[in-house]
């Protein structure tokens, strides 16, 4: 639970408020503000629909406001802003920008992320509150801006990260130029005689410990400047972070060297030594990691990038009867826009002319292009393969499909996982651990070590602020989610919850709507059996001439078996609808009679010549129908909603994860289980009304385990919410799902096993991620601090120590990179476009 956020005494906070309508709801609203212990005065007006709450001498919880409003049965309008963050280097940096924007008045939560250097904020207030949000970060130590919407928002968020790594790119080439002849007049005087010897006698002793000085000062407030900048001001504050780390180590190491080549008299004998080299390799190293850092961490956010990349910069639009090509955020909806051969489509629309296929790959995972011919529903960003074609916009802007999957994209990006709370614990206190660590280091040296101990203990104190960065930490978990949910979406599923990654892999038990999950969700002529001495054309012919007139689904499910087999119908005379029994007519001089078994019995037809065939379709959960031609039984029929091509392999890959697959459906008993004994459902759920599906879903939980509930996200969405997981089958033109922690934007189950191992990798990926930061700084602390040197003189050097570093934060996120790789379980095939378009045949 997030911590309370307390409003200061004295301030005052505005709060929007829906439902009010009339005097007396204002009045409710004020008496209950007013009730909160602390509110000296409450004022709220209609017109505007604000509250205006002046706070007392004691100090408020804004969430018991917002609570208090919420009990009298009005609703307080939370708002939700994006912060870009800039400064932030390790997770000590996440914690601390946190606890400032959870200071300010009127925030109910904030959730910052080190990855994407993002702040989410969820506020109560006016809007002054993002200036005062801002205004938080920045006397924290950090810069923070507003992330407006916009088309060119991925554009500014693009300059900015090329700025950053830019920065980084000269600031590691001028440290690295300075650095290299420190490096070589000291170690090389160490280690190779020749180097020392040509020293002394051409540049000289102290001389050379000129040149190093005036080098590293220019590495240190030239590329280094910008740790003095963030980590001194931290200090002072008494909230030290990674680059305070770096600025104590970096200012030791370069005192102590100063102080021994200028007044080298204040050290004790035989302890005025140099570690100019130190210092400047330090800083060069840890700019060489936060180089490595940035340029990986930008490749963890592609897949929003190729997301955006999806949609087009202009579109033709006709306006006063020409073609006019726009840029894109001046289509307006309603506009009529032409899309041509090979062009993307720019925004969401239904077709008005012409005819194409389209490849929507990109949005929902589908190999297969989708025919679209008038009256069919495009999406933005999708492309446009063969013919040409017009549509009118409807939706535009942030409304689109492709905006709504970045969004939830993004959002997911953003969230914090449960396996993340450890690490926000451990790292609070991490920082001022290791200085104190630090600190013991040099005086357990500096009394109990060999001489030089003063030397020494300066080292070793170094070595372990180096090494002890926490970056790695703080990068482990939001990395691998901004990678994981990146390529889910790529597979064409969008985790709307970041932590459903986590409770997903966590499930026991699949929960599946029957209707337009498992099966098309439309009824199809599935079986067509006519009696000796019937060709089965013209008998269909007739039957679907009968049928033509019929709204019925069943009757309209006759007639497209009959078009597509390419039958020209006739027009029916003397129509007759017998209800509960059938029709009749009369067709081209033929009488024709279609209904069910009771039908055919009261005309005088023994169906048992069917006997068979109509037992197998009622093993199959189908209810068998029969025509008569001219008086005699001509043929059984079945019209059912079919199973998905895809379901079976779906169902099979869940068993093979080890979880039980429940089917729940409004069917009658028999027909349900004859359909979970075709596909191998596990538990069968039968006869639910939607309004008992939450029940269901409840019973299904008592076997033990983790329910996810996989249904269309609109008649399912209180089971979905009741679900620990609510799985939404989205179409590709209606994805906005509340309801649903995840969404399958194919429509195909089988996204369900794609999901679940994504969830897997992630989770596997996070616990490699937080083994490796953790285990190694448990392990290295105390080797940079001296402990192996008793046992075989084993001491950690501070350059040492700065390549581990900066190689532990770069591992991190070289690791979740590999999420990018990871493949499908089960792909999709060209059986996958069979769910969005009727089959060729019958069966």
């Amino acid at each position: 639970m997030a911590e309370a956020k307390l409003l200061s005494s004295g301030s005052t906070l505005e709060i929007p408020i829906e439902g009010m309508t009339c005097a007396s709801c204002v009045v409710r609203v004020e008496k209950a503000l007013r009730s909160v212990e602390g509110v000296s005065s409450a004022n709220v007006n209609l017109a505007t629909g604000r509250a205006t709450v002046a706070l007392g001498s004691a100090s408020v919880d804004p969430r018991a406001l917002t609570e208090a409003v919420r009990t009298v049965g009005y609703d307080p309008v939370g708002s939700q802003v994006e912060l870009a963050v800039e400064g932030m280097t390790c997770a000590s940096c996440v914690g601390r920008v946190e606890k400032a924007l959870k200071r300010v008045p009127g925030v109910l939560d904030a959730s910052v992320n080190l990855a994407t250097e993002r702040a989410s904020v969820h506020f109560v207030g006016g809007p002054d509150m993002i200036g005062r949000l801002i205004a938080a970060v920045e006397q924290t130590g950090y810069e923070a801006r507003e992330i407006r919407t916009g088309g060119d928002q991925a554009d500014r968020q693009q300059a900015a990260r090329e700025a950053e790594l830019a920065g980084l790119r000269r600031s590691l080439l001028l440290a690295g130029l300075l650095t290299l002849p420190i490096f070589a007049l000291e170690m090389g005087s160490h280690f190779i005689p020749g180097v020392h010897d040509w020293v002394m006698n051409t540049i000289g002793h102290r001389e050379s410990w000129y040149l190093q000085f005036a080098l590293t000062t220019l590495v240190l407030f030239g590329p280094g400047l910008r740790f003095f900048r963030k980590g001194i001001p931290a200090l002072l504050r008494l909230a030290p972070d990674m680059d305070s780390l770096v600025v104590l180590g970096t200012s030791a190491a370069y005192g102590y060297s100063v102080v021994a080549t200028f007044f080298p008299g204040l050290l004790p004998q035989g302890t005025a030594n140099v570690y100019y080299e130190a210092a400047a390799v330090i800083v060069t190293l840890i700019l060489l990691g936060r180089f490595l850092e940035a340029k990986a961490k930008g490749r963890t956010s592609e897949a929003i990038k190729r997301l955006l990349g999806l949609q087009p910069k202009t579109a033709r639009v006709l306006r006063d009867g020409q073609a006019v090509e726009i840029p894109l955020d001046q289509v307006l909806a309603g506009d009529v826009v032409q899309v041509r051969p090979g062009e993307r489509v720019p925004v969401d629309g239904t077709v008005m002319e012409g005819s194409s296929f389209v490849d929507e790959s990109m949005i929902t995972g589908e190999p297969v292009p989708i025919q679209k011919a008038e009256g069919a529903e495009v999406v933005g960003g999708t492309i446009n393969k063969t013919g040409s074609f017009t549509f009118r916009a409807t939706r535009i802007g942030a409304d689109t499909v492709l905006a709504q999957i970045i969004r939830m994209v993004e959002q997911a990006q953003g969230s914090k996982l449960p396996i993340q709370a450890l690490v926000d614990r451990v790292t609070g206190w991490f920082v001022p651990a290791v200085m104190a660590a630090a600190a013991l280091t040099f005086l357990v040296w500096l009394v109990f070590g060999p001489e030089p101990a003063l030397s020494l203990a300066l080292v070793n104190a170094v070595a372990v602020l180096i090494i002890a960065c926490p970056c790695a930490m703080g990068l482990a978990t939001p990395t691998s989610i901004m990678v994981g949910t990146g390529r889910a979406a790529e597979l064409g599923v969008l985790f709307r919850q970041g932590d459903a990654l986590q409770s997903l892999k966590e499930v026991g038990v699949v929960a599946l709507d029957k209707t337009g999950t498992l099966t098309k969700g439309r009824p199809d002529l599935t079986d067509f059996v006519t009696a000796p001495g019937f060709a089965e054309d013209d008998i269909l012919r007739l039957v679907a001439s009968v049928e033509g007139n019929s709204e019925h689904p069943i009757a309209q499910a006759i007639v497209e078996g009959a078009k597509r087999r390419g039958l020209s119908l006739a027009r029916p005379e003397g129509f007759e609808a017998l209800p509960g029994f059938g029709v009749s007519a009369m067709i081209d001089g033929r009488k024709v009679d279609v209904g069910a078994d009771r039908f055919m019995t009261q005309l005088g037809h023994a169906v048992t010549e069917f006997a068979d065939t109509a037992n197998r379709l009622g093993s199959e959960g189908k209810s068998p129908l029969y025509a008569a031609v001219d008086g005699r039984l001509a043929a059984i029929i079945a019209v059912a909603d079919p199973i998905k091509p895809s379901t079976p392999e779906a169902i099979a890959a869940l068993h093979a994860l080890g979880l039980r697959v429940a089917m729940i459906t409004g069917d009658n008993r028999r027909t349900a289980m004859a359909i979970a004994r075709q596909i191998d459902i596990d538990e069968v759920e039968a006869e639910i009304l939607p309004d008992g599906k939450v029940d269901a879903v409840k019973r299904l939980r008592q076997g033990g385990g983790k329910v996810a509930f996989v249904g269309d996200g609109i008649n399912d969405a209180p089971a979905l919410a009741e679900a620990d997981i609510g799985i939404a089958i989205g179409t590709g033109t209606d994805i906005a799902i509340e309801s649903a922690d995840m969404v399958l934007m194919s429509g195909d189950v089988r996204g369900v096993v794609n999901a679940i191992a994504l969830s897997k990798a992630t989770i596997r990926n996070i616990r490699q991620n937080l083994f490796w930061a953790f285990a190694y700084n448990v392990l290295l602390i105390p080797v940079a601090a001296g402990i192996l040197y008793p046992i075989n003189g084993t001491l950690l050097s501070p350059i040492l120590a700065a390549s581990a570093m900066a190689l532990s934060s770069v591992f991190v996120v070289g690791n979740a990179l590999r999420l990018r790789r990871v493949e499908a379980p089960i792909k999709a095939s060209a059986a996958a476009a069979e769910t969005t378009r009727p089959a060729e045949g019958l069966a």
